[in-house]
């Protein structure tokens, strides 16, 4: 069985990445274009599957399809719902010609659908349509990538959110995001975590944990495990990826910073625990 928490040293693979993040933006895109708007953005997300991303089923009028890329085969696969198959194999190539191409395989199968070319939250906002500067894609790394993805996803599905709450209108200003969408993703208060491959003042991958409203006092917390941090960039705890994956106990570790910052957030909130915490039941 390969590493199950690889390393992931964003100096290695930083280009690929920005050609990857760009490539799931054009997939994202697509369904974003054809799924009616669920609650914070939920339509709009890739899901991590045992071969890699899935956009799970699309829906083109009666007919439904679906996009996933494949990191084990390097293949971005489409799949409809008659037994139709295209397949692009991933390799270096620029964002440009995999927009092209997999617009084209959708039109041969009859899924004609337009999407606003233009990536989202990224300051250097080159349409995607036109981009031949990102064309980088290293296998190994990829798949690196979506190793470390099943394992976060499998500490987070363990560990999701389990409270609602409502919260001040959100300021706004992301790059290259409307601020109706970010103001509705933040209508509640939230306790948010997740994974970053690495990039800005956070040269390395890592997890992050923050509260939005920010509860006063929430950066001089006292957060598990040591090896986690406040990072007064972000305005987020972050816990270096590699102390993770180097741990006796991966899962544990994980767990204990997610559990921590949210109980941080939750006590200086002063939200209703009691309320908001399932409460564990004997089979």
């Amino acid at each position: 069985m390969a590493d199950p928490w690889p390393s992931l040293p964003l100096e290695e693979w930083k280009d690929t990445y920005a050609t990857l993040h760009r490539w799931t933006q054009i997939v994202g895109k697509i369904r974003l274009a054809l799924s009616p708007w669920i609650n914070h953005s939920w339509h709009v997300t890739l899901y991590v599957t045992a071969r890699g991303l899935t956009t799970s089923p699309i829906w083109h009028g009666a007919r439904t399809f679906q996009i996933d890329f494949d990191f084990i085969d390097h293949r971005l696969v489409i799949q409809d719902g008659e037994g139709a198959v295209r397949t692009i194999a991933l390799g270096p190539r620029p964002v440009a010609a995999l927009y092209r191409e997999l617009l084209a395989a959708l039109r041969e199968l009859g899924l004609e659908v337009k999407i606003h070319p233009t990536p989202n939250e990224l300051p250097d906002a080159v349409r995607l349509d036109t981009d031949r500067e990102h064309a980088s894609y290293d296998a190994e790394y990829a798949n690196r990538f979506w190793r470390v993805l099943v394992q976060s996803d499998r500490i987070f599905t363990a560990f999701r959110a389990r409270f609602i709450g409502r919260a001040p209108e959100h300021p706004g200003g992301v790059p290259h995001l409307p601020d109706d969408v970010t103001r509705e993703a933040y209508s509640h208060e939230v306790s948010s975590c997740g994974f970053w491959p690495g990039g800005g003042p956070v040269p390395f991958p890592a997890y992050y944990s923050y509260a939005y409203p920010t509860p006063d006092g929430f950066g001089a917390a006292p957060v598990r495990p040591s090896a986690a941090f406040f990072s007064r960039d972000l305005g987020e705890f972050v816990l270096p990826y590699d102390e993770v994956r180097r741990a006796a106990a991966p899962d544990a570790m994980l767990l204990e910073f997610l559990q921590s910052t949210y109980e941080a957030a939750a006590e200086l909130g002063r939200w209703d625990r009691a309320a908001l915490e399932r409460q564990a039941t004997s089979a």
